[in-house]
């Protein structure tokens, strides 16, 4: 370990040992989501499985739970329940990174693991560090066992990107196809226009350009945590090109794009030898308040395992608040979800290995009443399957949250009340609703529609009723099973 290194590492263990009484003891804390243990944690990175373990990264600012000096932290797992934390693993400790550790991934192939981020720096003086006075290095580094790491090397700097790029450049995922690897970054050209660079290379080491991907029209500013793979339709069985990207400053139209910045995707297919994409339209992948900066990988189950940071950059208290800041701790990843292409759409499902934390489970079947409101639970999974026409629905719970359904407006809400500091509405339009599963902690609520059709994910902070559960509406012949849902188990 450089000297660098071990000094940060002693840094972080004083913070830890200042702050953690009060970070554990908060109400907050999550029970089956992966958390920073202090500080600010936001986009998932490097994510993947090797020789049968998963490895989660993720951006890490020990010191401030606001954000600052980022680094890059690690949980690892055999089966997504049980978990080791490695602490702080990647840190900004050479001239290419000195000011962060930024977003990145891994990609895993012949027994080693390949790591690529973007190391941050910026420069002293008067600049707008838009088209100067930032520096955004692409760096990879490699390790044969995820917790022993080669020296960096820099792969990219700011004169390597097209010319008619700004300085920020950044977030690379690599993925392999036909033989080749290559790279996506996300970006923002001169002209304030959000595009895609993609690279090729035959040695994951050495990249060659081959194309600017953007949108014809001008599509927000600036596309980061870029993301590419492959979908075959469950429908139609043909295979299509994703491209995920979260966008900065699109305008709200709707009930669209009410956050903000997005995270969506297009669908389309993709020519790698000239770079060209065909783009369809941007559909957002999730609905809710606090959602962003996805990262997909292949596990070893062959199964396309999306996470995304339950939270979103550039807050302040006049978007809405979190109240754990004052506690020393901001933010959480969502839990894992599995993608499938259905009719040219992306569904989200929830890893089945997440039955393994339920417990206590009630199952109900409805008929003949409007309210129902014998149940209670603070931390669960609750399951409800609507076996007649639904035309008008409504749920309570986490003392003042409502899903609401209208079939007559073609429309889902979830609206928060005082619990969501300052949270207010979202919704998308709906023809039908079949069933709702809900993720519950003490502070988030992950909601799946028809199978995942669509998905609402936020941060919420219930003081009075945390256990309520009222259902009304046209509820004959609802089928309900609420399972409370135990611990992450840490080891």
């Amino acid at each position: 370990m450089s000297i660098l290194k071990r000094e940060f590492s002693k840094l972080i263990d004083m913070y830890k040992e200042v702050e953690k009484d009060k970070v554990n003891d908060d109400e907050f804390r999550l029970k089956y989501h992966l958390m920073p243990p202090i500080g600010w944690l936001n986009d998932p990175n490097g994510l993947c499985q090797f020789n049968g373990e998963y490895h989660i990264f993720y951006q890490y600012s020990p010191f401030d739970a606001k954000g600052g000096l980022k680094f890059w932290g690690q949980y690892k797992s055999k089966d997504l329940i049980n978990w080791n934390d490695m602490g702080a693993q990647v840190y900004p400790d050479n001239l290419n990174d000195c000011h962060g550790v930024y977003s990145g991934s891994a990609f895993v192939e012949n027994n080693q693991m390949y790591f690529y981020y973007t190391g941050n720096v910026k420069e002293v003086g008067d600049f707008d560090y838009i088209n100067k006075g930032r520096q955004h290095n692409t760096i990879m580094f490699k390790s044969n066992d995820g917790i022993n790491f080669t020296n960096k090397k820099l792969i990219f700097k700011n004169i390597d990107y097209p010319e008619n790029m700004t300085c920020h450049v950044r977030d690379p995922k690599v993925f392999k196809k036909d033989n080749n690897y290559y790279m996506v970054l996300g970006a923002r050209d001169k002209n304030d226009k959000g595009c895609v660079l993609l690279y090729k290379s035959s040695n994951l080491e050495d990249w060659s350009f081959i194309n600017i991907i953007t949108s014809d029209e001008k599509f927000g500013y600036m596309w980061e945590c870029p993301d590419m793979f492959e979908l075959t339709d469950k429908v139609s069985k043909n295979t299509k090109t994703i491209l995920c990207i979260s966008p900065q400053g699109i305008e709200k139209n709707g009930y669209k794009y009410n956050n903000i910045y997005q995270s969506g995707y297009f669908l389309g297919n993709m020519n790698l030898n000239d770079g060209k994409y065909d783009f369809k339209e941007f559909t957002e992948l999730d609905r809710g308040f606090d959602f962003y900066a996805p990262q997909t990988f292949l596990d070893e189950k062959n199964r396309n395992i999306l996470i995304g940071w339950m939270g979103l950059p550039d807050i302040d208290d006049d978007y809405y608040t979190n109240p754990t800041v004052e506690l020393g701790w901001q933010h959480a990843l969502t839990i894992p979800r599995v993608l499938e292409l259905v009719d040219n759409k992306i569904y989200q499902k929830p890893i089945e290995e997440l039955k393994e934390l339920r417990k206590n489970q009630i199952t109900k079947r409805l008929n003949n009443i409007s309210i129902y409101d014998e149940l209670k639970a603070e931390v669960f999974e609750l399951d409800i399957e609507f076996n007649n026409a639904v035309n008008n629905f409504e749920l309570e719970l986490k003392e003042d949250c409502k899903i609401t359904f209208n079939k007559y407006k073609k429309l889902i809400k979830l609206t928060l009340g005082n619990s969501g500091y300052g949270r207010g509405c979202r919704a998308v339009d709906l023809n039908e609703l079949s069933r709702l599963q809900i993720f519950s902690d003490t502070s988030s609520l992950e909601i799946f529609v028809n199978g995942g059709e669509e998905v609402f994910t936020t941060r919420v902070y219930p003081k009075n009723n945390k256990d309520k559960i009222v259902l009304k509406g046209n509820l004959d012949n609802a089928k309900i099973n609420l399972y409370e849902l135990g611990e992450y188990r840490y080891v």
